[in-house]
Formats: structure tokens, sequence, C-alpha cells
């Protein structure tokens, strides 16, 4: 049954909202997903606090023109899947990365919006292969702390060396 303009102004209005206030947004076009695995999905993209929506293009884009970003939706194959990341900018393309993984066949990147610009496919793969937010702090603290851990070991060396020293002193006499 077709919706109503009431009805379509409501979606649109929720649509404009949800996509104002996300970090990112991917696009996935997909063909044959059953329920099963898109709310598997939907459970997958909610811990991370992501969203999956699936509307039509043409709200989508007058949506996205809304929120003053340039990107048409309409030349996308198929259906076109929303995924909405409101807390972590790469959360949403790791999600799909790793879900894409299983069903491969059934789902695709197609695009992506990040910091209120279109990013391409191919950019999108290349989000969803980064490392966590979590990952990269735990290696720049790693990478800070190097230097200090590299001091502190060559001059608990000299030490050590002193005490191997002292010992061998001690078991000759």
């Amino acid at each position: 049954m077709p919706k109503s303009r009431a009805q379509k102004s409501a979606m649109l209005k929720g649509l404009t909202e949800k996509v104002g206030r996300s970090k990112s947004v991917v696009f996935a076009t997909y063909n044959a997903l059953g329920v099963k695995d898109t709310e598997e999905l939907r459970k997958l993209l909610r811990a991370e606090d992501g969203e999956l929506l699936v509307t039509k293009k043409t709200l989508l884009n007058i949506a996205l023109k809304d929120n003053n970003i340039e990107a048409n939706i309409k030349p996308f194959d198929g259906q076109v899947a929303t995924i909405l990341s409101y807390s972590d900018e790469v959360a949403a393309a790791k999600i799909l990365g790793s879900f894409q993984k299983t069903h491969k066949d059934k789902i695709d990147f197609a695009g992506g919006i990040l910091e209120g610009k279109y990013i391409d496919k191919n950019s999108v793969i290349a989000l969803s292969v980064l490392p966590s937010k979590q990952e990269l702090y735990a290696r720049l603290v790693g990478t800070i702390n190097a230097p200090i851990s590299g001091f502190v070991n060559v001059l608990a060396g000299n030490i050590r060396g002193l005490v191997n020293v002292l010992n061998a002193v001690k078991d000759s006499k």
C-alpha cells in the first residue's frame, strides 16, 4: 500500500535528522539479503551505536540535500541500505566490511559520507580496514612510550651488568 504524503514527510524529517547527527554514513547495495541476515547486521550496528535504514533513493537524496551534502544515490544499482554511525566515524564501514566477508554475494559497498563530503566505494573500503580508534590510541601511546622504555632498559642494563659482575666476584671467592 502506498504511503501518504504526510507519512513520507514524517519519514523524510526523521531521515534528515538522523543523517544530520551521524558522524558517517555508508551506502550498501544488496540483493537476496534475508530477514535473518538483516537483523544480524542491525544487531551488530546497534552494539556500536549505529543504525541500518532502508529507504527510497529519492527520499535519501532529499535528506542529503537538506543536510547540504552533495551526493546522488540514484545511480546505485538495486536496493540501497543506509548505514549510519553516530559515535565513531569508522564503525559503520568496519562492521559492514566484516559482515560482507561472510555475506560476499549479498551485500556490497556503494559509497559513503564522511565529514559532510561524499566518498566513493574505494574510500569506504579503505576505511573498513583501518584499525579502530582504541587500537590507534594504543599505538600512539606505545609510540610515545617507546623512547622512555628504551632509555629505562639501557639504564637497567648497566645496573644488571654490575650485579652480574658482583655475583661473579662473590662466586669466585
